[in-house]
């Protein structure tokens, strides 16, 4: 059997505050597995320590206790320029396409740099190739990526991911920025793109919502906590922790009268968890 894409075991990561000599602890204790072809999303409220987990993998947050490994290889304590070498397999797409990409560069520089770096043959062909398979006009090498909507953005974004042939994305609300109709082309395009490539997704994100269309499981964080973990159907509809039954009670619906309940449940949910009375 294959060893996982990804494995974390007993994660901690902590920062020191401005001025003080004591560290503040976000994650704790905190343990991941991904195969390769798999979604793993990992879902919490803001300030619950997902982006950090995401900075972690990626050699951007202090690893303070645990060990990282991508492909069996640890990654935990590497150098920044080793880190580059070695987790080549490791990339990212960020929640913000306006500004993670260079509004001056057009989008084959863009795409080109890393390939050139790695010495990568037939580079712009390669380029070529990457914006077809994410959809974008023949033409939009040779454009600003200025010139772009915020879904083209981050359709260039995903593009810039593949590049290097991952075997890991860093998926960090990826559709956050976007509206509705262009989240769900965009979380379209990347289960499509893993179907083609096999590659792994972490998906980090607030809204349950959003995480079941694409994920094969759920983990939960709270406090820099995983709470619950399990397949996405089983997580969705047959939460085992409150923390979780409040998130998803927390994910808007479309019929109004079904909202509103909702809003009366997950007050009722706040009220229960802060060990108070519910009056009404």
């Amino acid at each position: 059997m294959a060893d996982p894409v990804l494995e974390v075991d007993d994660l901690h990561v902590s920062y020191r505050r401005r001025g003080r000599s004591a560290e503040k602890r976000v994650i704790r204790g905190v343990d991941l597995v991904l195969d390769a072809g798999e979604t793993l999303s990992l879902v919490g409220e803001s300030g619950s320590g997902k982006s950090t987990i995401g900075r972690a993998l990626l050699g951007l947050a202090p690893v303070r206790e645990g060990r990282i490994r991508l492909d069996g290889a640890d990654i935990t304590d590497l150098s920044r320029r080793r880190r580059r070498v070695a987790a080549a397999g490791l990339q990212a797409i960020f929640q913000d396409p306006y500004s993670s990409l260079n509004p001056a560069m057009t989008v084959e520089d863009i795409l080109i740099e890393p390939l050139i770096v790695r010495r990568v043959p037939d580079a712009r062909g390669r380029v070529r190739r990457l914006l077809e398979e994410v959809g974008l006009p023949s033409d939009a090498g040779r454009r600003l990526a200025s010139e772009f909507s915020g879904g083209q953005r981050q359709r260039i974004a995903i593009a810039r991911a593949l590049a290097l042939e991952p075997r890991l994305i860093v998926c960090d609300e990826p559709t956050s920025a976007l509206d509705v109709s262009t989240q769900a082309r965009i979380l379209a395009l990347l289960r499509d793109l893993q179907d083609r490539t096999g590659v792994a997704y972490l998906f980090i994100s607030h809204d349950l919502g959003v995480v079941r269309h694409i994920s094969d499981r759920i983990a939960v964080l709270k406090d820099g906590t995983i709470v619950e973990t399990g397949p996405t159907r089983q997580v969705i509809e047959a939460p085992a922790h409150p923390y979780t039954r409040r998130l998803l009670l927390a994910t808007p619906v479309t019929d109004p009268v079904a909202q509103a309940e909702r809003r009366r449940q997950r007050h009722a949910s706040a009220i229960a968890a802060r060990g108070l009375d519910v009056i009404g």
